[in-house]
């Protein structure tokens, strides 16, 4: 996982949320407290943590460092549960398979936090199976205290607690086991109020989700599983497999099995988020970024079971083709054969006693030799998942653009404010250009992009330019959506009024154009009246001529 979280890292750009992340963690801390009585605040031990992080280096390489980390760290967890569930075979598949899933390997390189929110879910997973079993030292506590900081890592990591109390229900746990469980989740809960009740004020900027539909489950189930369709169908059998082998989804009465932890993790917590978002949309697929690590253990004890049937049927062979051998009335080698037949045949059957002997590390292998065919089946989406193309928009590209086309003391305008995003990442390329619409500076001001100048305002500072860099989106541009903020609309009245697009760089959804104000109308001259003709001049006696 490590290898495949840093292969391609530097992609040479950060798009709008890894964006948000860079400039959220290069300010202090004081400033981070005042953003998040804005915005933000369940990114807020995020924020801290990449504050920490950047201060060794501030680059895009180092911000999603930690991400990387951490799905590292959520495939050895996934590894430990299948051993710890059923055996170190089944362990070793299930975490090099979240290893292979493209999905893991996207959000390994993304600077956000869903990564680290997987391994804090997968973690508390493992220890609630060792709490449920009663195994190790520190009973519940350990678990409450990660879940705990996992929630204020992104507040939807709540939702695990509904698949560990249905993982509770299929064992059938006792009722001390329920009563310490619900205390530790009871702790979770009340840890987790004060975000809730600040989150909730900040509910706006989720106000662009739609409601999820089947497509969008089965979306998911495709991401979890594989996009490719050769590893999607091969994973999906081998998934239900294993939840009819290995003690099944319920076993013994308090024994917690794979499936029975696995199936909730994998189909809870998204399924109550698509409930919800009914009513209220809130669904996106990496806010239950976590629930993948349930997929590979389902899948890896399916190839358990199959392995398994297929090498009790090799055993049954070889013992009755012993038996036969044994026999003195039914030889194993016909008599008619020639003795290089016989020879043939007899090293056949020795190597078929071999491995049934030696058939678990054969299993083993043959694993993960399956494992890296997965592997080279889904190459090109993880290749073409290193390219800034795949991501929303690219900010590093519009950097560039901007940086080569300005020059000093150049108006620039950001159409919506939000487009601020770019020269905030990347301010080196901004630097000397001029703000048109900005009043206070993003860090100052406690917001994400900074405070604009108003309507009024606004038509005055760009009454008194010629020429104006404009750095928008351009579905905005070309009328696909319309701001509601009146400032906004001030902005692309004025635009459309008073000037004209020259020139124009489009970079993935994002547009930097150049505007020149239109020329002044010159105005008419009427004609003028024609002038009365001329009174002719009194006749006289004419003038004596002089000599």
């Amino acid at each position: 996982m490590l290898g495949i979280g840093l292969w391609g890292l530097d992609r040479g750009g950060m798009w709008r949320d890894e964006a948000v992340s860079f400039q959220a963690g290069r300010r202090t801390v004081p400033q981070i407290w005042l953003l998040l009585h804005d915005v933000d605040a369940v990114h807020g031990l995020y924020y801290l943590l990449v504050h920490t992080v950047l201060a060794v280096h501030p680059g895009e390489v180092v911000l999603r460092l930690p991400s990387v980390c951490a799905a590292a760290v959520t495939a050895a967890l996934v590894a430990a549960l299948g051993t710890r569930l059923l055996r170190p075979r089944v362990g070793l598949w299930a975490g090099l398979l979240y290893a292979v899933v493209p999905m893991a390997g996207h959000y390994a390189q993304e600077g956000r936090s869903y990564a680290l929110v997987a391994a804090g879910a997968t973690g508390a997973t493992l220890l609630f199976v060792r709490a449920a079993r009663g195994d190790g030292r520190g009973g519940w506590w350990p678990y409450g205290l990660v879940l705990g900081l996992t929630c204020w890592l992104h507040e939807f990591a709540v939702l695990l607690l509904c698949a560990h109390g249905a993982s509770l229900a299929l064992a059938r746990a006792g009722a001390r086991v329920w009563r310490r469980w619900a205390c530790a989740a009871g702790a979770v809960g009340l840890s987790l109020l004060p975000m809730a009740l600040v989150s909730r004020g900040q509910s706006a900027q989720v106000a662009w989700l739609r409601r999820p539909t089947a497509d969008t489950a089965q979306g998911l189930l495709r991401a979890f599983l594989g996009p490719a369709d050769g590893v999607y169908w091969v994973c999906l059998g081998l998934a239900l497999a294993g939840l009819v082998g290995s003690a099944g989804l319920v076993g013994r009465r308090g024994d917690i099995t794979l499936a029975g932890v696995a199936l909730p993790l994998t189909v809870v917590p998204p399924a109550v988020l698509m409930l919800v978002s009914q009513a209220s949309p809130l669904y996106v697929d990496r806010y239950v970024l976590y629930a993948l690590s349930g997929a590979p253990l389902l899948v890896a004890a399916g190839a358990e079971r199959v392995a398994g049937s297929v090498g009790r049927a090799g055993r049954l062979c070889a013992d009755r083709v012993g038996e036969r051998r044994r026999s003195p009335q039914r030889p194993s080698v016909p008599q008619r054969l020639s003795v290089r037949q016989r020879l043939s045949v007899l090293r056949r059957l020795s190597v078929l006693r071999r491995l049934s002997v030696s058939g678990p590390s054969l299993r083993t292998l043959a694993g993960v030799f399956a494992i890296v065919l997965a592997l080279l089946e889904q190459l090109p989406l993880l290749r073409a998942d290193r390219d800034p193309a795949t991501r929303a928009d690219d900010l590093g590209a519009v950097s560039r653009v901007v940086a080569r086309e300005t020059g000093p003391g150049d108006p620039v305008l950001f159409l919506p404010g939000d487009a601020r995003n770019a020269a905030l990442a990347y301010p080196r390329a901004f630097r000397g250009v001029r703000d048109v619409a900005l009043v206070e500076g993003a860090a100052e001001s406690g917001t994400l992009y900074g405070r604009e100048a108003g309507p009024a305002e606004m038509r005055r500072r760009l009454g008194r330019l010629d020429r104006v860099w404009v750095v928008a989106d351009h579905d905005l541009l070309t009328g696909r959506w319309s701001p509601r903020k009146p400032a906004e609309l001030t902005k692309l009245a004025v635009l459309k009024r008073d000037f004209t697009g020259q020139k124009e760089i489009l970079r993935d959804g994002t547009a930097v154009r150049l505007y020149v104000r239109n020329p002044l109308p010159v105005p008419a001259i009427p004609p003028r009246a024609p002038l009365p003709p001329r009174a002719p001049l009194p006749s006289g006696p004419p003038r004596p001529v002089r000599s």
